[in-house]
């Protein structure tokens, strides 16, 4: 049977999603476990797949990407085949973030960075050359992002 965290686990998993580079004494601490007891239970959590990785969260706009873009994108086929080599060439564009496989309107959904308006010229260049069996893209700047959150509701 699959673990079920309990409300300890989910204790740790908010605070692990609030800062996981605090150690197992202060993480402990906040909980009220010993060091031995939350390091158990955070590598318990780890193998049962609820913690996927820790991660720093880097700043778009200080590294010079200034527009965000989503991209509905339209394939000619929604084969199995298509799909497959549509996913495995978006895998290879380093400025797409997510890509998502919608039901409705768009096959696809991409969120794109770009440094400016020329490097985002570029790149619909290149996804319209490189994405194979796209019918048609329609692109939506970001004016603003209202909200981000990276941490899930437990």
């Amino acid at each position: 049977m699959p673990l079920q965290p309990d409300s300890i686990d989910r204790k740790l998993l908010r605070e692990l999603q609030r800062d996981s580079q605090r150690s197992v004494q202060v993480l402990g601490d906040v909980v009220g476990l010993s060091p031995s007891a939350c390091h158990r239970r955070i590598k318990v959590l780890e193998e049962a797949g609820y913690i996927q990785g820790y991660r720093a969260e880097l700043d778009a706009s200080r590294l010079g990407y200034a527009m965000q873009f989503f991209i509905e994108v339209g394939l000619t086929s929604q084969s199995e085949m298509a799909l497959d080599a549509f996913e495995a060439a978006v895998q290879e564009i380093p400025e797409v973030l997510e890509c998502h496989l919608m039901a409705g309107h768009a096959d696809y959904i991409l969120r794109v960075i770009c440094r400016d308006h020329e490097d985002f010229e570029l790149l619909h260049r290149r996804l319209s050359a490189r994405l194979p069996g796209v019918a048609r893209i329609h692109s939506n700047m970001s004016i603003r992002r209202v909200k981000a959150r990276t941490g899930l509701p437990v």
